[in-house]
Parts: C-alpha cells; structure tokens; sequence
C-alpha cells in the first residue's frame, strides 16, 4: 500500500508538471544577418621611430570582409505577471577565420548568451521587476547614450504612479571577480578577485505628456580599488582611461603610482533627456549629461622629452545633445549636434572628460552607431563612441523614400576636438584609433585636440524586398583634418620621437538581413 502510494504521488507530479508545461506560452524572434564590406577604418597611413629606417604601415588588417551573425530570444510566457527570457548570440562569424567558427570545418563553441532573465510583478500592483542579464540603456535623448547602452546583469524595478509619471530602480553589477594581482604590485591589497567590483545604482522619472516627455535620473557607482586593473580586456574601457595613454591606467601597478588607500571609490552621473513633439511634425530633443569619477591617487606620467609629469585619475565631465527635425512626405530633414567637455593641460588636476561605462552613440554610422554595422573587425563596423572631449554639427534627411520600399538616410557631421593640444605630448599613439599593429594602439574614445577635425559623411539605403528580409547598403567616408604638427608630439618618450602620416577613413557594406 506504501509503494502503491509512493507511485501514485509520483504519477501526480509528473501530471502537474506536465499541466503546467502546457500554460506556457513559448515566443521566439530573432534575425539572421549575412554582411560583407571593404574599407579602412584607420586614420593613421604610416607611422616611424628613430630605430626604424622607414615608414612602416599602421594598418595590415584586410580591407575585405565577409561576416555574419545570428540573434535568438526564446520567451516563455506564463502570464502577464510572469514571463522569462534567453538570448542567444551565434557570431559574430568571420568568413574564413577559425577562431570564431568561420573556417573550414566550422566547428567552434560560438554560441554566447546575450541576455537571460525574468519579469515578474507583485500581484495586485504596479510593481514590476526584471532580473538577470539585460540589456541596459541609462535614459537619452538625441544621439543615443553617451555613457552606458549594454548587456549586463542586473536587477530594475518599474512602479507606474499614473499614466503620466513612472519610476525605474536599477541595481547592476558589470564587473567584478575579474581580477588577477598583477606580479609587480607592491600595495598588499592584490590579492585575485579582491576589492574588484563595480556596482551601479540608479534612479530614473520617466515623465510623459501630450507632446513631452523627460526621464531626469540619476546613478552612483561603487567601484573597487582593482575593478579596472589587470589584464583583463574588459578593464580597456573608457570608464577610467583619462588620456588618449593606455599607460595611465596600465600604469597603476607600478611603483609610481599612489593609491589614496580607500577600498572603494565614488562614481556620480545624472542626465535629464527631454522630447517636444507637441508641434508636430517638428520634433526636438535634447539632452544634457555630467560625469564624476573620484580620485584612485596619483602617479607618473612621460613625457614626449622623458621627462615625467603627475598625474590623478579623477574624472569630471559633461556633455550636451540636441536634435531638431522636422517630417515631410518624402523625408526627414534634420540638424544635430552636441558639445562635451575636454582636458585642459593639466593632468595633475585629472581629466575634464566625462567618464563613461560603454557608451553608444547614434547621430552617425561611421564614428558612431547609427545604422547596422555589427562585426567586430573589417570594414562591416561601427564604433560604439563616447562623445567625450569632441563637439560636432551636422546635417541629415533620414527616411527619404521616393521608391516603395527604398529608403535612404543622407548625413553629414563635422567633428572638432575640446582636448588641450597640450596633452598629446602625453599620448601613446595619435587620435586613439590607430591600428594596433607595430605597437601602435589606443583606448576606445576618439581623442581630438583643439587642433583637430574631422568631416564625416554617411549614406543609408535600405530595400525592404519581403516583409521579414530587407538590403542594407552603407557608405561612408571620413575626411581627416588632424593636426599633424600637434601630434608629432605623441610616443616620442617611449619610442625616441616618432612620426605619423595621415590618411583618411572609409567603408562601404551590404547586410542582407532577415528578421522574424
């Protein structure tokens, strides 16, 4: 009778479970994206250092490039209460290479989970809450974000007071037990994964009404003594590299720099990004940014005669934003532009550029994000920019459609720098994208002095052939007007005075993408 029981027990779960099962309302999109271009993203042609007897190419990447990559999110719905989500990424996948699964055989582990979480919300309320890996966007307006717009673990909670006024609560988490002691550092505090978290915590308002809308917030970051040190290539972020000098934070194992002891330093932004669309068809958005991030302590710095400069690691910053547009028929004409602060010549005082955490921005599609690059190498690329120490204005007409199902966004931005000329004497590489060949290699914000410009021009056409599968065509060019006598000051303290030779950037890519 005991076994009897035993057996019909478990014959009642499995039932249960099976019930179960079938409420689940599974959901699945994704897309499918095929690319090839040709270009070269570089701005440095050649470089050359008094031990060498020639010029030597900056840039030996190849100028063809085939790619693709694929997106699957899987929901699982059980009500509208309680859902989950998994995200795969398969790629990115560069035709011919092996190491990310493009070569003969294509056999390698290639699928990466981009995003995995679940929504609930607390029964009888408006409370909502979503926790795992998401994507997270801190609130922008005109041009996308400048200091964070990625995937990270986190935990946000979403109240709506009224149909007018919500609130958003993020607690996130993007590094931490990363850190592996680096063998010349002499504080104690080096042992691996200590003190190596950072945490953010934010606040946001979204407000909305007929024909405005705001969403001011704010965030505080908690960031570990060894969050952004080590070999780690996630620690190669704008967040803390103040200079176009990797060797300012790479040098903080050395016996030149002095930690100012706190285990933890305070990190502060806050944003207030507005729409007006209440004269409609014209739409105007704006967006203002500050940035702060304490002092680590201070140390040495080259300079481009030897001689060696203090420096601190603090970093203050702000960034303004603005777009106005006005919708027609054929099109959507529109000018933008924006404005941050640069470092002045003085790095004992830190950096006056405002700090991000990986910032995307949008009013372009060559130096910025605008459109569907995607690869991470070649020409099928767009970079992810912060916007710190550069100001810029520009043109565009976006969805110009004179053919159904044809529609092409026409740009053209000019970009200056508000970075001291003065601190290219400080610089490891000129402009900071240089190709990492022969040494030559830079953090991942475009750094422009006073001295520099540069005069970007994008066109997007884009066929829509089936409902669920659309042609991506792009091309870009990038006139480079950088200073070429400011920036023979850069690198002549590590290699002996070395000379650089300008060139401009472009690329052309075609995406066939099929999306469900």
């Amino acid at each position: 009778m005991k076994r009897l029981m035993t057996l019909l027990l478990a014959a009642g779960l499995v039932f249960s479970a099976t019930t179960s099962a079938q409420a689940i309302d599974f959901k699945a999109k994704g897309q499918w994206l095929m690319g090839f271009g040709v270009g070269d993203g570089s701005f440095v042609n050649k470089t050359r250092d008094s031990s060498s007897a020639s010029k030597q190419k900056a840039n030996n990447n190849d100028k063809f490039t085939a790619a693709q990559r694929v997106r699957l999110q899987i929901d699982a719905v059980a009500s509208e209460n309680l859902s989950g989500t998994v995200y795969f990424e398969i790629g990115d996948t560069t035709w011919g290479n092996a190491e990310s699964g493009g070569a003969l055989g294509a056999d390698q582990t290639i699928v990466e989970v981009k995003n995995a979480y679940i929504d609930w919300a607390i029964p009888e309320t408006d409370l909502k809450v979503r926790m795992g890996i998401q994507a997270i966007a801190m609130p922008a307006a005109a041009g996308g974000s400048g200091i964070l717009d990625d995937d990270l673990a986190a935990v946000v909670v979403n109240y709506q007071f009224n149909e007018n006024i919500g609130l958003n609560v993020m607690w996130a988490r993007p590094y931490n037990d990363n850190y592996t002691a680096a063998s010349n550092d002499t504080s104690g505090n080096n042992k691996a994964n200590y003190l190596d978290n950072l945490d953010l915590i934010s606040v946001a308002l979204p407000m909305t009404f007929d024909g405005f809308t705001a969403t001011p917030w704010i965030m505080y970051g908690i960031v570990g003594q060894n969050a952004v040190r080590g070999s780690n290539s996630a620690y190669n972020s704008p967040f803390l590299a103040s200079y176009t000098d990797k060797r300012w934070h790479d040098g903080e194992d050395d016996a030149t720099f002095d930690r100012n002891g706190s285990a933890n330093t305070g990190a502060f932004w806050f944003g207030v990004p507005m729409t007006f669309t209440m004269m409609d068809p014209l739409n105007i958005e704006f967006d203002f940014n500050y940035g702060y991030l304490a002092s680590q302590g201070r140390g040495d710095i080259t300079k481009s005669n030897g001689d060696l400069k203090r420096f601190d690691t603090k970093r203050e910053g702000w960034l303004a934003k603005a777009l106005v547009e006005y919708k027609m028929d054929w099109g959507t004409p529109g000018i933008f532009g924006w404005y941050a602060s640069g470092d002045d010549s003085n790095p004992k005082n830190g950096s006056e550029r405002m700090p991000s955490i990986s910032a995307c921005g949008t009013f372009t599609s060559f130096m910025g994000d605008g459109n569907m690059g995607w690869a991470a190498d070649g020409s099928v690329y767009d970079r992810n920019l912060a916007y710190a120490g550069t100001w810029g204005i520009g043109l565009q007409v976006k969805d110009m459609s004179f053919v159904e199902n044809l529609s092409h966004t026409f740009r053209v931005a000019y970009w200056g720098g508000t970075n001291s000329p003065s601190m290219a004497k400080y610089a490891a590489t000129p402009w900071s994208w240089a190709s990492s060949a022969e040494g030559y290699s830079g953090d991942c914000d475009l750094y422009l002095t006073t001295n520099d410009s540069l005069l970007e021009f994008n066109l997007v056409n884009e066929y829509q052939m089936y409902e669920n599968f659309a042609i991506n065509l792009e091309l870009g060019y990038v006139v480079n007007f950088m200073d070429q006598d400011t920036w023979k000051k850069a690198d002549s303290g590590i290699n002996g005075g070395a000379t650089y030779e300008k060139k401009d950037a472009w690329k052309a890519q075609l995406i066939f993408a099929y999306s469900f």
